[in-house]
């Protein structure tokens, strides 16, 4: 099986890149940190897979696109993981998401995942069989007033991956939409407490692997958060907002 995977030096991609790992599987890593993909790189190896890593950034769409295509002409992708992504918190004073962070936050939430999936879309068409798996998060199902940008670029790519999923099926290309709540990492480290049902990397990529093997259109995990943002979604916004203020995920309160 033959396996690209954005994002895989750290986190999910991390925790998905070993879940994958085992003799006949060609691995595709991709991430921007040398020395921790060299790592993963060696790990993949040690456990019998082929690997062929990739040091890219995903917002670098032309490198990227090459990289993917020639990947794909060697060994043909049967399952792309547009993983990688980057989050910024509003400061506690009250003020407002920078200009520069919200900007990092987009391109590589959406351009980054756009520019992963685009390039290998006519290949798995032409071939009509493949897999593409997005991960979003379940703050696309409801903004949180700590992170906007976040949550947009989230929204962004669930819808994305709920139209390819209508497009692409009957061409035989599954493609599904993964939303995780907190997971251990770098990434979700920067929020603040509680973190609700917090899983390792490790038991995510063992959900996500197991609801990709059943080609699932939506992985939302867990369900206890995830069936409570859908919930949270459905309320009036006033309802809503002061339930992620209990929660700790309202707005800041203005320093004076």
């Amino acid at each position: 099986m033959n396996i690209v995977i954005t994002g895989a030096s750290s986190g999910i991609g991390l925790a998905l890149a070993k879940a994958y790992a085992k003799p006949g599987a060609c691995l595709g890593l991709i991430a921007r940190n040398p020395a921790k993909l060299t790592e993963i790189a060696q790990f993949c190896r040690q456990q019998g897979a082929a690997v062929v890593p990739g040091i890219l950034d995903v917002t670098d769409v032309q490198a990227l696109k090459q990289w993917l295509l020639d990947f794909d002409h060697q060994h043909h992708v049967d399952l792309l993981i547009a993983n990688a992504g980057v989050t910024c918190i509003m400061p506690q004073d009250g003020g407002n998401e920078s200009w520069h962070n919200t900007q990092q936050v987009l391109n590589t939430n959406i351009y980054g995942v756009f520019n992963t999936v685009y390039p290998l879309i006519e290949p798995m068409r032409q071939r009509q069989q493949g897999q593409i798996a997005i991960i979003s998060s379940l703050a696309a199902y409801r903004g949180l007033p700590i992170t906007p940008a976040y949550c947009a670029s989230k929204a962004a790519i669930k819808a994305y991956g709920e139209a390819l999923h209508g497009w692409l099926k009957r061409d035989g290309v599954q493609v599904s939409v993964v939303c995780p709540g907190f997971v251990k990492s770098d990434l979700s480290d920067q929020f603040p407490k509680p973190k609700w049902f917090l899983l390792s990397a490790e038991k995510a990529a063992q959900i996500i692997q197991r609801g990709l093997a059943r080609r699932q259109a939506a992985i939302d995990f867990p369900w206890p958060l995830a069936v409570g943002m859908k919930l949270l979604a459905m309320l009036p916004s006033a309802v809503a907002e002061g339930i992620l203020q209990v929660m700790g995920y309202g707005t800041a309160k203005r320093h004076r």
